[in-house]
C-alpha cells in the first residue's frame, strides 16, 4: 500500500534526528496532524538503567511543557506520553521557524518592524518562563516557531528544560540564545537588544539575571581567548 509523504495516513515520516531523539510527523486519533518525538536507547548503558533515565527525561520534558503553558507561554499541545515507546505526541504547529525567517531577512533585507515584533515576543516568553522558575535549556531560533494563522510565537523542544530560580541558570539560558543569534543571524543586526528590552519589561526579576548575564559573557570571552 502506498503511504503519503506527509504522514496523513497515520504512517510515521521522519523529519529530524538528533543526538537524543527522532522526530516524526504523523496523525493522531485519525485526523489530527501531529509530531511524535521518540527518545531512543543508548546502547552503552545497561538496559534497565537506560530505560529509567529515558523515562525520567521524557516525563520531565512533558512536565516542563505543561508548566510553560500554565505560565502563559505558547507551546505545542501535548496529546500523549508513551512510557513504553519513550515518545511524546504533540499537536502540529503550522508555520515557519524563527531561524528560517531571520535567514530569509539575511537574503532579502531585514524587515525591521517584523523583526522587532518577533524579538519582543521572544523576550516576553523567556521572561514569563524565568519568573515562573523554568529554564528552557536550548533557546535557539530553531526551537521557536511563528504560527502562520496568528503570527504568535510558539516555543518547542523542552528536552533540556529544568526548574530553577537561580539567576545564573537564567543568565546561561539567555547567553545560549545570544551566541546562537550571533553565529547564525549576525546579518540581522543585534536582535538580542530587542529581546532583552522586552525581557526587562516582562520579567520582574530581570535585574539579577542580567547582572549575571554580564558575568557569563565575560567567562565566555575568556574561554574564546584561551581557545
Amino acid at each position: 500500500m502506498e503511504t503519503k509523504a506527509d504522514g496523513s495516513d497515520g504512517s510515521l515520516v521522519l523529519i529530524k534526528q538528533g543526538a537524543e531523539a527522532r522526530v516524526f510527523e504523523s496523525t493522531f486519533v485519525g485526523s489530527r496532524r501531529c509530531i511524535i518525538k521518540e527518545r531512543f536507547s543508548k546502547k552503552y548503558r545497561h538496559p534497565i538503567l537506560d530505560s529509567k533515565l529515558t523515562l525520567k527525561r521524557l516525563n520531565a520534558e512533558a512536565r516542563c511543557m505543561t508548566k510553560a503553558r500554565r505560565l502563559d507561554v505558547l507551546t505545542p499541545v501535548l496529546y500523549a506520553v508513551d512510557p513504553v515507546m519513550h515518545s511524546l505526541t504533540f499537536g502540529y504547529i503550522e508555520g515557519p521557524s524563527v531561524k528560517d525567517i531571520l535567514l530569509g531577512f539575511g537574503l532579502v533585507g531585514v524587515d525591521k518592524e517584523r523583526m522587532a515584533d518577533i524579538a519582543t515576543q521572544i523576550g516576553n516568553a523567556i521572561g514569563k518562563l524565568h519568573d515562573g522558575g523554568l529554564v528552557h535549556g536550548d533557546l535557539t531560533t530553531s526551537n521557536m516557531l511563528l504560527r502562520s494563522a496568528s503570527n504568535q510565537l510558539v516555543l518547542i523542544d523542552f528536552g533540556l528544560s529544568f526548574t530553577s530560580t537561580l539567576p545564573e541558570d537564567k543568565a546561561v539560558d539567555l547567553y545560549v540564545l545570544e551566541r546562537a543569534l550571533l553565529s547564525m543571524h549576525s546579518s540581522c543586526g543585534n536582535v538580542m537588544d530587542y529581546i532583552l528590552a522586552a525581557y526587562r519589561k516582562s520579567s520582574k526579576q530581570w535585574s539579577s539575571t542580567l547582572n549575571k548575564l554580564a558575568k557569563v559573557r565575560l567567562r565566555g570571552r575568556k574561554r574564546t581567548m584561551v581557545g
